[in-house]
């Protein structure tokens, strides 16, 4: 059931769970999360980052839209991450639920001006926007950012962003990380509270790999309703395809049904961990 985000976020909030944000890239990473979505009766999303979007072009857009009208429990697809004008008006035009506006990387008027212009864009056509405030390290489908180059989310900052561009969404960085956590994970939690106090919208946490169940609670306890989920996913599935060549005789399609199934063990843990698990009968669809 293609659902709204929007939707699926406000609901997450008012009953205290969060949607679990996958990043997918071909059908096999789709068949994944719509399998252990239905199988858990559990709301999820769909996300094509930019990488991806330039490998798969509208073929797979076109596969995680109709995925979603298909599937048993309510699932949105978005666009992470996008820097590009043209590709969130192409997300737009394909039908996409919503797309992150991610202007980050640029000085704060800047990033301002990029989300205000994508924000207007995306609403007139009813679509969703996510943007972030702040910057977060790590490494994600080849894209590196120095710890150095990180930068914490401004309370106050915040809050005047989001009354200032209208976005619906809001992508905060508290000391998460894109990819791998190379020491035990510290968020400021503290800063969180702050910023939920200030920002209205719902709030998204990147870099949900490798948090452990702790953070993950008191997370979802002070405000956020999305968690992005990739590098783990990635994981398994190289690890489905390395565990293959012990089959005598590997025939594709037993490959791909057991990368499919070393996916789902991941995302059907992540959707417990967030709490969606059977909250499929809360939400709407479109």
């Amino acid at each position: 059931m293609l659902s709204s985000t929007i939707e699926l976020l406000h609901t997450a909030r008012r009953n205290a769970y969060a949607i679990g944000a996958f990043n997918i890239y071909n059908l096999e990473g789709v068949r994944a999360v719509v399998e252990a979505a239905e199988a858990f009766e559990s709301p999820a999303m769909l996300q094509l980052h930019p990488s991806a979007l330039s490998y798969g072009k509208s073929p797979l857009v076109a596969l995680c839209m109709e995925a979603a009208r298909s599937a048993k429990v309510p699932i949105a697809v978005h666009l992470d991450h996008s820097t590009s004008a043209n590709d969130i008006q192409a997300a737009i035009t394909a039908g996409m639920n919503s797309i992150m506006a991610d202007g980050s990387a640029l000085p704060y008027e800047d990033n301002l001006t990029f989300t205000r212009e994508m924000t207007a864009l995306a609403h007139r056509s009813g679509v969703v926007v996510e943007a972030e405030i702040g910057r977060i390290s790590g490494t994600e489908d080849g894209l590196t950012i120095a710890e150095k180059e990180a930068k914490m989310t401004d309370p106050s900052e915040a809050a005047e962003f989001v009354q200032a561009t209208q976005v619906d969404a809001l992508a905060v960085t508290i000391g998460n990380v894109h990819g791998k956590y190379h020491s035990e994970p510290k968020l400021d939690f503290q800063r969180l509270l702050v910023i939920r106090k200030l920002v209205e919208v719902p709030l998204v946490l990147h870099g949900a790999s490798g948090l452990p169940e702790a953070m993950i609670n008191q997370s979802i306890q002070f405000g956020v309703c999305k968690f992005n989920v990739n590098t783990e996913v990635r994981e398994a599935y190289l690890e489905g395809i390395k565990s293959s060549s012990s089959l005598s005789s590997p025939d594709l399609l037993a490959v791909m049904e057991q990368v499919i199934v070393a996916m789902q063990s991941v995302i059907s843990a992540k959707l417990q961990l967030f709490g969606s698990v059977g909250k499929a009968h809360l939400h709407q669809v479109i």
